[in-house]
């Protein structure tokens, strides 16, 4: 078993270790480790070249004591339903932690998105709004963009939502574009979120952030977003990846120079002045602050022990197994675990949706401060649940975030 099927068993694990440690009573976590919602679907849609082809679709509500749920919809190859219950559980617990009105939820389809045209996109993207309509909603599951997915897709799920209802409901949906109600902010929202952690996670330790070499897996809007934030505050960017490969320069480069780069040859690597390495390689090469933003599963008990790091910023979705958590907490680094790290997102998320709903928009300015103090808040949420408890940030997080679960759980008297 690879270890991306094996995130949802990770999962289950986790929310067994903290429902040990928080004492939860059997029935809780029997609730929580179980999805409240699973819907699967099957998609036939006219390619370009007048064929038919059969695509899967998935969408998970996880748990909705907090509120609605909220999860991005990826379009992703051999994606699979196991996958998108532990992404969903992951949403349950991040959006606990930054304390948003929200439940957790997942969805995608089992594609190739790099293969498929532009209108071959849409109409897969308007089939899956048909098959889900009904199981979502406004205040009943929120979706938004993840892997292979962005702001175009979103305005395309829209559309078909607002026809199959007779009833134009921005809210329906977030990470659409501006000129459709999205927020300021919200494109780069997650990777600046991840900074904002770090900036937080560096007070509590005394690691300073500027001067740092930072290395980055993964070169997609979190990744480069995350890279300028870094970038701008003086640290290094040494290293980053893509599908196709990487780069390495010990003296680092420039986030806006490198994605011009690769917006022009379809890859990072081969940029000017860097040396060619792997994709995975980036994991391990001499740093301070590695930014885990590809997939899940990249950090193992097989590589682990190689990360040269001091810091761990997880930007992607559990990109860290049991095993390798075990040995990089062995080592003494430290991690500001993805349900922190990455809460960037779903927090612009949330301001869109609110935002949409009493039809008041806020400047770019206004929502960055939102998102600073919010991440900045819950990181100090997250710290003092690792004093409390004697655990590492991870630990912390997940305690957090099925505390506030489990008492909603219980003041709505499901328990």
């Amino acid at each position: 078993m690879g270890e991306k099927s094996k995130t949802w068993e990770y999962q289950l694990q986790y929310i067994r270790d903290v429902s040990n440690l928080l004492g939860l009573e059997p029935a809780i976590h029997e609730i929580i480790c179980k999805p409240k919602a699973i819907l699967q679907v099957s998609m036939p849609v006219r390619m370009d070249d007048d064929s038919i082809k059969n695509f899967d679709g998935f969408r998970v509500r996880y748990n909705d004591a907090l509120g609605p749920t909220k999860g991005g919809i990826r379009y992703y190859p051999d994606l699979d339903l196991d996958t998108e219950k532990a992404l969903a559980a992951l949403m349950t617990c991040k959006n606990a932690v930054v304390n948003l009105p929200y439940g957790g939820a997942k969805g995608g389809i089992d594609c190739d998105p790099k293969k498929l045209s532009k209108g071959e996109l849409e109409r897969l993207t308007r089939a899956y709004a048909a098959a889900i309509s009904s199981f979502v909603g406004v205040d009943v599951d929120i979706p938004a963009p993840d892997v292979g997915t962005d702001s175009q897709t979103m305005a395309w799920f829209a559309d078909e939502y607002y026809k199959i209802t007779s009833k134009i409901i921005p809210g329906i949906i977030t990470g659409k574009p501006i000129a459709l109600g999205g927020s300021q902010g919200r494109t780069g929202a997650t990777g600046r979120g991840c900074f904002f952690a770090t900036v937080e996670a560096s007070k509590a330790s005394n690691f300073p952030i500027k001067g740092s070499a930072v290395s980055i897996q993964g070169f997609g809007n979190v990744a480069y977003h995350a890279a300028i934030n870094f970038y701008e505050a003086g640290c290094k960017i040494v290293a980053v990846s893509d599908s196709t490969g990487g780069i390495y320069s010990k003296d680092g480069v420039d986030p806006r120079q490198l994605m011009e780069y690769k917006t022009k040859s379809g890859s990072v690597t081969g940029f000017p002045n860097s040396k060619i390495i792997t994709s995975l390689d980036p994991l391990t090469v001499d740093c301070d602050i590695l930014v885990p933003a590809a997939l899940e599963g990249m950090i193992t008990g097989k590589n682990a022990n190689d990360v040269k790091a001091k810091m761990i910023v997880e930007a992607a979705n559990a990109p860290t197994t049991p095993e390798g958590d075990r040995i990089l907490n062995e080592k003494g680094i430290i991690i500001i675990p993805d349900i922190l790290a990455n809460a960037g997102g779903v927090t612009v998320s949330h301001f869109e949706w609110v935002q949409n709903r009493i039809g008041l928009y806020w400047a770019a300015k206004e929502v960055d401060q939102r998102l600073e103090q919010v991440m900045s808040q819950a990181f100090k949420d997250v710290y003092e649940q690792t004093k409390k408890y004697d655990v590492n940030l991870r630990m912390g997080a997940h305690a957090l975030a099925l505390g506030r679960v489990a008492e909603a759980m219980k003041l709505l008297g499901r328990i």
